[in-house]
């Protein structure tokens, strides 16, 4: 199966956010290349929230580039087999923590956003921390910091603070 192929059924399968959902399955229905980043009209991003829920909080990166505290997420890769493991291979990656594990049951939230190179259409992931994680500050970032569940609305946008909670909801 595709990557493509994998993006629509994990999408057909969320069950909120209907409009914006809809919204995703007809961008990736009129454009083939919707998944990638040369898709000028935009392309399905994957990312995720690293979490330490025993702790009561969450890892934020202080993007490079966007100059804002964000989950850790980027654009798929050819090697990406799945939505998931695009989304636990930034993590992994902009974090430095190995053994980061995906909440079950798919993604915890849709969030479209524009960018300096396009429409992203973000599939938002949660992954927990193992205990004792250290963290480590990848060439995408300025800085890498923890912050309490209540601390994130201080820092970041909105959609970060929505992806917060829906995870909340969902550990």
């Amino acid at each position: 199966m595709s990557l493509y192929d994998d993006a629509v059924l994990v999408l057909k399968g969320y069950e909120d956010q209907d409009e914006v959902r809809r919204l995703y399955l007809d961008h990736l229905a009129a454009h083939p290349d919707g998944m990638w980043k040369a898709c000028g009209d935009g392309h399905i991003t994957a990312s995720a929230l690293v979490v330490d829920p025993a702790r009561g909080r969450v890892l934020l990166t202080l993007h490079r580039k966007l100059r804002m505290w964000l989950q850790m997420g980027g654009h798929c890769e050819p090697q990406d087999a799945t939505l998931a493991a695009a989304a636990l291979r930034e993590a992994t990656e902009e974090s430095g923590i190995a053994g980061l594990t995906l909440l079950p049951d798919g993604p915890v939230r849709l969030d479209r956003h524009h960018t300096p190179c396009a429409w992203h259409l973000d599939v938002q992931y949660a992954a927990i921390a193992p205990p004792g994680a250290v963290e480590a500050i990848s060439d995408e970032s300025l800085d890498l910091r923890w912050f309490g569940y209540d601390e994130v609305a201080e820092v970041a946008d909105d959609s970060v603070v929505r992806l917060v909670a829906a995870t909340r909801t969902r550990l």
